[in-house]
């Protein structure tokens, strides 16, 4: 079975480039050469020039061992962990989700004919708030 190539657009590559980079000076800080962090990554050092240079092909696993060899395996930890992007997409979902909730219980109290603010006057009062927060 063959691998399929991953494609990388140039303006990304300079971020992985620049991640070798990043690598390569981290391990010539730590004094190591290039055959020591491969042994102990258990790769060849073919790979770890590839990853110095930031090579997209060179499996994750192989980043991971060599950046845990220098002690910067929490690193990975940084990825994604700030998902700016995310969370707003996610508070819109909430606040979507929030006036749907809220209509539904406005809507509950005009289909049961029943005074819902009476029945259920925490709730209502955080049906309210929630409401006056989105708008």
């Amino acid at each position: 079975m063959s691998r399929k190539k991953q494609t990388i657009f140039p303006k990304h590559l300079i971020i992985l480039e620049q991640m070798g980079e990043n690598i390569k000076l981290a391990r010539k800080r730590r004094k190591l050469t290039a055959v020591q962090v491969a042994e102990r990554a258990d790769i060849v050092r073919t790979t770890l020039y590839q990853i110095e240079k930031g090579n997209p092909s060179v499996a994750i696993g192989a980043y991971f061992n060599v950046l845990r060899v220098l002690g910067l395996q929490d690193d990975f930890l940084k990825l994604a962990a700030d998902d700016e992007l995310g969370r707003k997409l996610q508070d819109l979902e909430l606040n979507h989700s929030r006036k749907k909730f809220t209509n539904v219980f406005y809507n509950l109290e005009k289909n049961q004919n029943q005074n819902f603010k009476e029945l259920f006057p925490l709730a209502y009062k955080s049906i309210l708030e929630w409401n006056n927060e989105i708008t």
